[in-house]
């Protein structure tokens, strides 16, 4: 008994004595295995490197070495290797040529020779069209090119042979929202956000194509999210207060524009544009003096930008007139009240009765009965609030209405101008026109408090 237990423990140490020194050979050699393999590509890069001096279209060494900078991968020596192979392809048959094309293709895009590349992945393609690496890298191509349209078929048939690849995704959404297919582009800029919440650029392009695509108060949320973001804070700012003004929230508008007056490095054309909404929303809320500082701002920045220098001279006028600024810019009930005024004004010393107000998008139509010690006439009045040119048609129609209900006279008033074609239509009919410069002398003489 004693003896046949003595003999299973020597029987058992000896096996495991034994696994120990097999298992001690297998790691010494997985330790090795890639220093080894680091040994044998210097050798190989060394052998091919003195076959390729003394024949520089060596097919076995160039293969050898392209093979091996390429799976570093170093691009930058793997170029010039298998432009030399691709070249070589008609005279040896050993070369693949799909795949020195293609390998040199990459090697382009990837050291920045992107017509080269694109060359090289064409002539895959028209070898194989459903090569999954050629259509990828041709729709790269394509997309840094901004040849969009052409991006979007390459790119989605990468995406039906390789469906994971999250860089088609992203590449196949900017490419249809680049293309301005907004609405289409919606489900792959919502796959790349879910993919990469980070990606504030995907994102960005969300928020503009749901906006292009009739789901502003969807866009707005985003936009809003985005207002801090140092690359696209300003211009998701610029959209949220083009938004809120388009409402006529006034209030959330300023604080969309002041946001992005906050932030560093913002684009000068961004910022000149922003500068200028802004400037319009405190007109808006009749804050003139304020809105001709950003004026001022912008006219520094950028000199005659748009309607600049011309708003500059109205509201500084209009600083001074608050009357002028009245009938520009006041509400609707006090600019009726001011046009009543000023015919007061204008037949000072007779009876006028108002007996009809019309207000419309054009105009603001005051039809009265004057009474003065020696005369009485039916006599309509129209106030024009625009500071442009008033044409020969309104007085046309004016005219027209003046003779169905046999009117004794018209009155035009403009904060502008009168054209030529109007001033000579007035000739030798019962119509005044009165421009700016006597509606402000007559504006001067109203006292608006009363």
């Amino acid at each position: 008994m004693t003896a046949a237990v003595l003999i299973a423990v020597i029987f058992g140490s000896s096996i495991l004595l034994l696994l120990l020194m097999v298992t001690g050979r297998s790691d010494r050699s997985g330790g090795n295995g890639k220093s080894g393999k680091k040994k044998n590509n210097s050798a190989i890069i060394r052998e091919a490197t003195k076959k390729l001096a003394h024949d520089p279209r060596n097919v076995p060494a160039l293969l050898a070495l392209g093979e091996i900078y390429y799976n570093q991968p170093d691009y930058a020596k793997s170029y010039p290797i298998y432009k030399s192979l691709m070249e070589l392809t008609n005279m040896h048959q050993e070369i693949d040529d799909k795949m020195a094309y293609l390998r040199y293709g990459v090697c382009a895009f990837k050291t920045d020779k992107i017509d080269e590349s694109g060359a090289a992945f064409a002539y895959v393609l028209k070898k194989e069209p459903n090569n999954y690496e050629a259509n990828f890298y041709i729709g790269k191509v394509l997309y840094v090119k901004k040849e969009y349209e052409k991006a979007i078929g390459c790119m989605k048939r990468a995406a039906l042979i390789n469906p994971e690849n999250q860089e088609i995704h992203q590449i196949l959404a900017f490419s249809l929202f680049q293309a301005k297919k907004y609405r289409e582009s919606l489900p792959y800029l919502k796959k790349v956000c879910e993919e990469n919440p980070g990606n504030k650029e995907s994102l960005f392009y969300m928020a503009t194509a749901m906006e292009e695509s009739g789901m502003a108060d969807k866009a707005i949320k985003v936009f809003m999210h985005l207002r801090p973001d140092p690359t696209y804070g300003a211009q998701a700012c610029l959209a949220a207060g083009t938004y809120h003004d388009k409402i006529q929230q006034h209030e959330k508008a300023l604080q969309d524009y002041e946001i992005a007056l906050k932030l560093e490095n913002v684009n000068p054309e961004i910022k000149v544009t922003i500068l200028y909404k802004l400037a319009h929303t405190l007109i808006a809320q009749n804050a003139i003096a304020k809105a001709l500082g950003y004026l001022r701002q912008i006219n520094s920045i950028t000199p005659n930008y748009r309607d600049v220098p011309s708003l500059i001279t109205r509201y500084q006028e209009l600083t001074q007139n608050s009357n002028l600024q009245a009938y520009l810019i006041s509400g609707t009930s006090d600019f009726v009240t001011l046009c009543r005024k000023f015919i007061t004004t204008y037949y000072k010393g007779s009876f006028v009765k108002i007996e009809d107000i019309s207000v419309t998008a054009e105009c603001t139509e005051i039809m009265c009965n004057v009474q003065s010690a020696r005369w009485e006439n039916t006599e309509i009045f129209r106030f024009f609030r625009s500071s442009s040119a008033v044409g020969e048609l309104y007085i046309r129609d004016l005219h027209s209405k003046m003779r169905d209900i046999k009117c004794d006279k018209g009155l035009c008033v403009t904060a502008g101008l009168f054209t030529e074609e109007a001033k000579k239509y007035v000739e030798g009919r019962p119509i005044d026109l009165i421009e700016k410069a006597k509606l402000v002398s007559i504006l001067k003489k109203i006292d608006i408090a009363n």
